[in-house]
């Protein structure tokens, strides 16, 4: 078994965050995916219900507009040979007072992120998908907002390209921001050419 099969099978068994102070108001469901082949990596926020449901990673409307942008089929967004996919909450947080998610969970990004990238030798482009992730692995370098920071994507080097959420939540944004057509058609000519290496 390789360090990072290691490494996600304790992942799928954590149940750190049912033990916490204020602990996960349902039973952890740690979903994450990929193995020592994966080419690119997307580093979201959390699951969401009909992941938690599922068991299966953006098995949403938020998976079907992220796979739009990186001009994927369902098939090749699964294979675990061009990409793995590891939040930085494996488990579904719950929902705030107005229906939407919580954060992700404090006690994993400490846990398991750093064990991760140190594993994932063969990444070729990391995906920072929402603040959560871009705070993490930017960190000082990240602009003063959001919007910013996907703007500035070039300040980040070809192998990391921070990106919104692509929740239906981020519509407004979307619209507001008729720029960021550029930075998705440099994402699929990237996410292209990091398949065809898989060939």
């Amino acid at each position: 078994m390789t360090e990072l099969a290691k490494l996600l099978s304790e992942i799928r068994v954590c149940n750190i965050c049912e033990k916490a102070e204020k602990p996960l108001p349902h039973k952890a469901r740690p979903i994450a995916i990929g193995n020592e082949r994966s080419k690119i990596r997307i580093i979201g926020q959390a699951p969401g219900t009909r992941v938690h449901a599922s068991g299966i990673p953006f098995d949403d409307p938020s998976g079907d507009r992220l796979r739009d942008w990186l001009g994927v089929s369902k098939e090749q967004f699964y294979d675990e040979d061009i990409f793995s996919i590891t939040p930085m909450g494996f488990c579904f947080p719950g929902l705030d007072a107005k229906g939407g998610d919580l954060p992700p969970r404090k006690e994993c990004a400490p846990l398991w992120q750093d064990k991760l990238t140190a594993a994932m030798t063969g990444v070729e482009l990391t995906l920072l998908v929402g603040q959560y992730a871009q705070k993490q692995y930017l960190g000082k370098k990240r602009q003063k907002n959001l919007t910013e920071t996907v703007r500035h994507w070039k300040d980040y080097g070809p192998d990391v390209i921070p990106l919104p959420h692509p929740s239906w939540r981020n519509n407004v944004w979307i619209k507001k921001n008729p720029w960021f057509e550029d930075v998705l058609s440099v994402l699929k000519t990237r996410v292209l050419d990091c398949i065809q290496t898989c060939d």
